[in-house]
């Protein structure tokens, strides 16, 4: 069972419990916080810790020297200790350094991006990764008040955000203003979406036939890329329309087992309410 997504360790606590004393679960993860908690399950003879990012999982593996494995699983985007920690930068609620990185040793910060990119490079990653319709005006705010000093904390951030958006816009809003600017500026300083597809396709590769691959996401840009991976890895042939007879050659590696996403209970979002938004699409490897 592999977890490449290890956070607090809370699924692979399930993990093992399910697989019991003759299974193996892999646990992958770059956050130094994620590092720490899975020293609490080190002595436990069937639970193996890999400091690797997951669009790395095939490294991970291989240096295990594991060929299949039964299950994969991914528990997408920030943990809420992440968003918890305001020094890291992931959350709009506490003032902290412009950080977002799950992996601290890489260069490329939000403070990086907001400080260097072109004004139209930061409206195309608001507009593309936060799906923000004040992207060009949010990104003029940041291009005019870094030629006074450059940016530096969340909370600056936050109050950009919140002039270059009409009051009468954020007042008809039942969320924070910001949430889309942080989502899109934390998948763009993490890479997280090509980071998704290629371990997704990495993943698959190690899967045993009748294996199974799952996936919750928090939010529609995720949930839309493993949706269209599942359905590509599902179809016999993916030629263009406009050709009258097959050439690629193609076929069917999964078979999706969700034809809708799973969505928490009532129950759950009452005791968690971050799960509101969570959706959960499981595959499986054809023999």
């Amino acid at each position: 069972m592999v977890d490449a997504t290890f956070g607090r360790g809370g699924h692979s606590r399930a993990f093992l419990d399910a697989v019991g004393p003759e299974g193996r679960v892999i646990a992958l993860d770059v956050d130094p916080t994620a590092v720490l908690a899975a020293k609490e399950l080190s002595e436990v003879g069937n639970f193996h810790f890999v400091r690797q990012n997951f669009r790395d999982v095939d490294v991970a593996l291989t240096l295990l020297g594991i060929k299949q494995v039964h299950k994969v699983f991914f528990d997408l985007g920030v943990s809420s200790p992440q968003f918890d920690q305001g020094e890291r930068g992931f959350s709009y609620r506490f003032d902290g350094p412009l950080d977002m990185r799950m992996d601290p040793s890489q260069k490329i910060s939000a403070a990086h991006i907001l400080n260097t990119s072109t004004e139209q490079e930061l409206q195309q990653i608001l507009w593309e990764y936060g799906e923000e319709r004040w992207a060009k005006r949010i990104a003029q705010f940041v291009v005019t008040e870094r030629t006074k000093a450059p940016l530096q904390t969340t909370a600056q951030l936050v109050g950009l955000v919140r002039a270059a958006i009409p009051k009468e816009v954020r007042d008809k809003e039942d969320q924070h203003p910001a949430r889309r600017t942080f989502q899109a500026l934390r998948i763009a300083v993490n890479d997280e979406l090509d980071a998704l597809s290629d371990a997704l396709a990495k993943a698959i590769e190690f899967l045993r036939p009748q294996g199974r691959i799952g996936c919750i996401s928090f939010h529609s840009l995720e949930d839309r890329a493993v949706k269209q991976f599942f359905a590509d890895r599902a179809r016999d042939c993916i030629c263009p329309s406009s050709i009258p007879s097959c050439v690629c050659g193609h076929r069917a590696s999964l078979r999706v087992v969700t034809k809708k996403p799973i969505a928490p209970s009532s129950e759950e979002i009452v005791m968690n309410p971050r799960a509101r938004s969570a959706h959960l699409r499981v595959a499986e490897k054809l023999c």
